[in-house]
């Protein structure tokens, strides 16, 4: 017998009721090398780091053989080095930034830390808890750069290999780039990582020069060059062919940066993906593109031979922001070339503002190469490859606009 499903959307408050709600200890345990938070569902474990809230190890699939591992951690984790900032100290996974970006310039009397202080300092746990089919993590930071506070809230539903997430700020007003730095780790293999994405207006090249020789740093990218698809982004090399973005990793030994700019998605999601073909998964990010606007490619591939990467760092930052590129505060607040064609580098809060975002690994069938579409209905998104095949999992992405979840019922 056909088994029928309905979707009803449930807020927090309802899952709590006829569901006693059990707060769990707050010690941190180490993980790479970090004090961490560390929470479970009955599909993904996740860890936290307490400091700059960088999120991994994480395990999807968890209970399996092989459980899925996509996020990046950096080589260098239990080394003692006089690290040049903050951010640096635990780099590992997705994290939240604000302001996103280097922040090398002073502005209106403001000088902050590369990525902000919620990158790089400590913050403080507020509480663990399940609540039905729900497991949050919330963790608070109270800003001195520029005086605020942000909550952090991660959370996981049974039966998802999906972490949501959001960050509640207060405070902290005026204008400032913002976004997530997810962090994936690479193969070895060029070319093993299809990345695609949702309808774009344009991308770009670093505005300036991103990796620097005299610094000990290397590109391949050309600068401040238009392009419109990743497959085809300009070389810094004379009559050099233009470069595959989409298929990472790139050649060892470049450190580039490029930037796409997210097209109006009529109140759907925008989606980012990255396809593992060879060992059967995707990973994938939700956004709404109103609220992070932006998608800043770092292409780390044993470019930089300074402390602490020593050439030995291979990742890709898939970071869905508002900022112009990663210049930092100053940059995204002023007016710049992407401002003046009408994209937002930088959010005015006056009043309290929420970031929320979605990511995760969804299992592939053979064959399945690249994301070619996303179709979104209530409580269930299906990943539609270039090849036809069609990949349905329970992701509640109204959590985007709402902050609530769908809660599947069936009979």
């Amino acid at each position: 017998m056909k088994r029928r499903h309905s979707m009803v959307t449930i807020s927090m408050a309802t899952l709590i009721l006829g569901t006693l709600a059990t707060v769990q200890a707050a010690d941190t345990q180490v993980r790479n090398g970090q004090a961490s938070w560390v929470i479970q569902s009955d599909q993904v474990e996740l860890a936290v780091t307490e400091l700059g809230g960088h999120m991994a190890p994480v395990h999807f699939y968890r209970n399996d053989p092989s459980p899925i591992q996509p996020y990046h951690i950096s080589p260098w984790q239990g080394e003692t080095h006089p690290y040049p900032v903050p951010v640096l100290v635990p780099l590992r996974g997705d994290f939240f930034c604000m302001p996103f970006g280097g922040n090398s310039d002073e502005y209106q009397g403001e000088k902050h830390p590369p990525h902000g202080e919620v990158a790089g300092s400590k913050w403080t746990h507020v509480g663990t808890e399940r609540q039905g089919p729900v497991r949050t993590l919330t963790l608070e930071m109270k800003t001195t750069s520029r005086a605020g506070k942000v909550t952090k809230k991660l959370q996981l539903v049974d039966g998802q290999n999906v972490v949501y997430s959001s960050h509640r700020i207060e405070g902290f007003q005026g204008r400032t780039p913002l976004g997530h730095h997810a962090t994936l780790a690479m193969p070895e293999v060029e070319g093993a990582f299809k990345i695609s994405h949702s309808p774009i207006k344009f991308g770009m090249t670093n505005s300036t020069l991103f990796s620097d020789p005299a610094k000990g740093e290397y590109q391949q990218l050309a600068i401040n060059q238009r392009f419109t698809s990743l497959t085809a982004v300009p070389s810094i090399f004379k009559d050099a062919a233009d470069v595959d973005v989409s298929r990472l990793p790139q050649k060892q030994g470049y450190a580039d940066l490029v930037m796409i700019v997210a097209e109006d998605s009529a109140d759907k999601p925008a989606w980012l993906a990255a396809v593992r073909a060879d060992e059967g998964w995707l990973w994938f990010s939700l956004k709404d593109p109103k609220v992070l606007t932006s998608t800043v490619f770092w292409l780390e591939n044993r470019g930089r031979h300074q402390l602490p990467w020593f050439g030995r760092n291979n990742c890709v930052g898939l970071e869905d922001v508002t900022a112009f590129f990663a210049d930092g505060l100053k940059p995204s607040a002023d007016d710049n070339s992407f401002s003046k064609l009408g994209v937002k580098t930088a959010h005015n809060i006056n009043q309290e503002f929420t970031v929320r975002y979605i990511q995760g690994v969804a299992k592939i069938p053979r064959g399945f190469i690249e994301v070619a579409d996303v179709d979104f209905k209530d409580g269930n998104v299906t990943f539609v490859s270039t090849t036809g095949h069609r990949v349905g999992v329970p992701i509640s992405h109204e959590y985007l606009r709402t902050g609530n979840f769908a809660k599947m019922s069936g009979n």
